[in-house]
């Protein structure tokens, strides 16, 4: 991968905080330049300790949601940024992924009591069950600058009173979940990642990854946070929100039998006539009754569900079909492609050409093959 490597950045932005240094040189600056992130902290006298990044881990953690922020701040050092990067469990004992495999660990959380700058907590499956984090994450995160979680792990900051009055999200199967358990914490379900003051939660999985280039992009500047991206082949800020990854139109189970079978007609036929009248014919309720019925128990009004279950008949069309977008618009009720444009990018945050792209396939012919957006 050697000349694939990110090159030294020139000089550090001026906006980067007190511990942005110059570009690695000699031994450090040779390691990085074969395509391995440059060995940085206290290795010359005089040089300040590098900002420490502490990743907390527990059982059955999804790999990536450690490995790739970990890898977007080990490749950032590679550019002359300076990040000590360890990580810590509970009890100092070694953490096992869902995919099976056995991770070592380098400190015990209860134990560890260094400088912390950014402190990251790697969710897992059993999100409930993270008390064990609790103690220690209300022992360090008022003195750490930056405090961050990926996926489920921002259960683990509501449980621990982190996210009380902010902005936060998780994982798009768990915000109605996460909304529910805590509802002094305002859930943005969209988001890919949300910044309130020092503290910062990511959606699932890959998305933790976006938060890393964020606080890269923080620190050092845009132009290394898209030197490292490039060097990732990932997006630098990636189209769209999480609802596009989200399984169909999800809503609370209704109370009564006539919004349930107004949802069910939408379900079985979007295209159909859904006017506000027909729906509430449907549920045997005069309009107004109907409206504000229908808002209680699934917490949107009549035309926002259907043009949300009108998307997402649409979304399902583009990822099985070739069908040309005014096609589809008429398939699903929306009328035109511009109508249907329209629709995507309020509902879902991108355009249906783009999401059919991302979507389709992942087997386009060799030819066509090459990185976008970077």
């Amino acid at each position: 991968m050697g000349d694939a490597a990110p090159t030294a950045a020139a000089t550090a932005p001026s906006h980067a905080p007190a511990f942005a240094k110059p570009p690695l040189s000699g031994a450090g600056a040779g390691f990085a330049a074969q395509g391995h992130p440059a060995q940085t902290g206290c290795m010359a006298v005089g040089i300040d300790p590098a900002p420490t990044v502490l990743f907390i881990v527990s059982d059955e953690i999804a790999l990536l949601d450690l490995a790739g922020p970990l890898e977007v701040f080990s490749a950032a050092n590679g550019t002359g940024a300076r990040y000590r990067l360890v990580t810590a469990s509970a009890g100092g004992l070694p953490t096992s992924t869902l995919g099976g495999f056995r991770l070592e660990v380098q400190y015990a959380l209860e134990e560890f009591d260094e400088p912390v700058d950014t402190l990251m907590v790697i969710g897992k499956r059993g999100w409930a069950t993270q008390q064990e984090l609790i103690a220690p994450l209300r022992r360090l995160a008022p003195s750490a600058r930056r405090v961050t979680s990926v996926c489920t792990a921002a259960f683990a900051l509501a449980a621990a009173g982190l996210l009380d009055g902010r902005r936060a999200t998780t994982h798009w199967a768990l915000c109605a979940k996460l909304a529910g358990q805590y509802p002094q914490i305002d859930v943005t379900p969209d988001a890919l990642f949300v910044r309130d003051g020092k503290i910062a939660t990511s959606a699932g999985v890959t998305a933790g990854i976006d938060l890393a280039l964020s606080l890269l992009e923080e620190d050092y500047g845009a132009e290394v946070a898209r030197r490292v991206a490039k060097y990732l082949v990932v997006f630098m800020q990636r189209p769209g929100g999480q609802s596009q990854f989200s399984a169909r139109a999800r809503v609370p189970i209704p109370r009564s039998g006539g919004v349930k079978a107004v949802l069910d007609a939408v379900a079985a036929d979007p295209a159909g006539d859904h006017s506000v009248e027909s729906m509430a014919e449907r549920a045997a309720l005069s309009v107004r009754h109907f409206a504000r019925r229908f808002q209680q128990e699934t917490g949107d009004t009549p035309g926002r569900y259907l043009e949300r279950a009108r998307v997402e008949a649409a979304q399902a069309l583009l990822e099985s079909c070739d069908d040309g977008m005014d096609l589809v618009a008429h398939r699903v009720g929306l009328g035109c492609s511009e109508t249907l444009r329209r629709a995507f990018v309020r509902t879902i945050g991108t355009t249906p050409s783009a999401y059919r792209s991302r979507f389709r396939t992942t087997t386009r012919p060799w030819r066509e093959a090459r990185v976008v957006g970077l």
